[in-house]
């Protein structure tokens, strides 16, 4: 590989991409849309739970002011119907309808019946929440314990986030980072197709080029451009502040991994919808992680293995948890395996193609 030929082939793709009005406006584009949906996304989370009771004077027995500390707050209604209008309207995400001599009845021992209001959009767990909270109170007005009542040891596996959810803003970081890898996917794929179906490749290689030249100048362009505008946009959204080292190293791994599909997307590609259509064909795929990270809890098993997942985990845990190079260690090493992978097979595909033409 000569580093001149190379540099010269690089100022003639740079040269060729600043002539391309449409990505270099999609790239500006993104350097101003994806910060500005960052920033204007919510930067808390609200954890308290919003109950809403009928009549008002029951409120008490829940708890009243005391009750919002732990992270229910307890709204009072005068009358049913109007609670069952709070409840539709989601201004409480249930409602608790006590009848009127509920604390006579309850306290002399008679069986009464309250009834539980759901909205549409109410998590269908709650409802076994409600019944044993109903069942609580009316253990509570009786002045009776109940049957059994267990000691329970609370014991968080993994981080404790009672009180420190992740923002509906921190978890789009990483889905943001990876969508700007996948713009210049697409913008490398163009590039790639109008060299290869306007025959400048064979005038390249005319010159004392070689095909590795070429390839290599692809692939340190691809890479340059998906690097230098992940790490701009992730600067501006905030996510360098803590582990930019890791955070760098995974872009750069991220980049080169995306550039490997997008030598494979331009290699077949013969006009700008066919190269639209193989990167969609990649980037879907590999933006599943970024929008699991955007839910609770553990990714399923196939998420995990497609070749996206170990850079969307290493951007959320450094980000949102703090982790070191020692916890994220097995991503990288797994985003560097599929990099290779990515990277060879995107080089052989072009190089084949380019030996054919």
């Amino acid at each position: 590989m000569n580093a001149a030929i190379v540099t010269a082939i690089l100022r003639k793709d740079l040269a060729a991409f600043r002539r391309d009005r449409f990505y270099v406006l999609i790239t500006a584009a993104s350097v101003v849309l994806y910060p500005l949906v960052f920033w204007l996304l919510p930067a808390t989370v609200d954890e308290t739970i919003r109950l809403g009771v009928a009549p008002g004077e029951v409120r008490d027995l829940l708890g009243g002011d005391a009750a919002a500390q732990g992270g229910l707050d307890v709204v009072a209604f005068d009358d049913v119907a109007t609670l069952e209008g709070a409840v539709d309207a989601g201004d409480v995400v249930a409602g608790l309808a006590f009848p009127a001599d509920f604390v006579e009845a309850t306290a002399a021992g008679e069986r009464t019946s309250v009834t539980l209001l759901l909205g549409a959009a109410t998590p269908p767990e709650l409802s076994g929440t409600m019944r044993a909270f109903v069942g609580e109170i009316a253990y509570a007005v009786a002045g009776q314990a109940p049957p059994v009542d267990p000691r329970t040891e609370i014991v968080v596996l993994g981080e404790d986030r009672a009180g420190d959810q992740v923002t509906l803003r921190e978890q789009l970081r990483p889905l943001l980072a990876f969508l700007v890898l996948l713009t210049e996917t697409l913008a490398l794929a163009a590039l790639v197709a109008a060299e290869v179906q306007q025959r400048t490749v064979t005038a390249v290689l005319v010159t004392p080029a070689t095909t590795t030249d070429f390839l290599a100048a692809k692939g340190i362009l691809g890479t340059a451009m998906a690097f230098v505008e992940a790490v701009l946009i992730t600067a501006l959204i905030g996510g360098l502040a803590t582990g930019a080292p890791i955070l760098l190293l995974a872009l750069l791994l991220g980049a080169m991994l995306v550039t490997g599909f997008g030598m494979i997307a331009g290699a077949y590609g013969r006009d700008f919808m066919t190269v639209l259509f193989l990167s969609v064909m990649f980037m879907v795929p590999l933006m599943i992680p970024g929008f699991a990270a955007l839910f609770p809890g553990s990714a399923s098993g196939w998420v995990q293995a497609l070749p996206s997942f170990p850079l969307v985990d290493t951007i959320v845990r450094v980000t949102t948890q703090g982790a070191g190079w020692s916890d994220v260690a097995g991503s990288l090493l797994l985003l560097a395996g599929w990099c290779v992978a990515s990277f060879a097979v995107g080089a052989l595909v072009l190089g084949r193609k380019v030996a054919r033409l």
